[in-house]
């Protein structure tokens, strides 16, 4: 014995079923799937009960044609699926590791340069240190009066 969901069934044709499937998923009042579902060639066939295989453009080419042009003048509106959010963490977390080695890179070259100069630094410290006692040496130690000063 059939039951109602049957005997609705075998009175439309399978286009008009995927059609209907078609404006609930739109609408998002599915019968079968879960409210939220994304409109997809597959989720109009698995709204419409059949096989998604049985969607097929041969058969069924205006509706394929209707769904593929509701896709792509409302992928704005569409939700990102859980791969798509995933995929984009993802490269948002490789744009952030990028990024912390990038600024580690550029630190350690700072620390280089800083350690660089600190040490020139040391050693003309060092030279000025040396300069200075040659210059004490060659400093006459008693002081020369000019024979042409004259004392007041």
């Amino acid at each position: 014995m059939p039951t109602s969901t049957e005997a609705g069934r075998s009175n439309k044709t399978a286009g008009a079923r995927f059609k209907e499937a078609f404006e609930r998923l739109k609408l998002d009042v599915p019968k079968v799937l879960p409210r939220g579902t994304p409109v997809s060639q597959n989720n109009v066939a698995k709204e419409a009960g059949c096989d998604p295989s049985a969607l097929r453009r041969t058969r069924f080419p205006s509706l394929i044609a209707e769904i593929q042009h509701y896709l792509s003048s409302h992928v704005a509106d569409m939700p990102d699926s859980a791969r798509q959010k995933l995929l984009k963490q993802r490269r948002r977390n490789r744009s952030t590791r990028e990024t912390i080695k990038d600024l580690e890179k550029q630190r350690d070259s700072a620390k280089g340069l800083l350690a660089d100069a600190n040490l020139w630094i040391v050693d003309l410290f060092e030279e000025l240190a040396l300069l200075r006692i040659q210059i004490d040496e060659l400093k006459p130690s008693a002081t020369i009066t000019s024979p042409f000063k004259r004392d007041k």
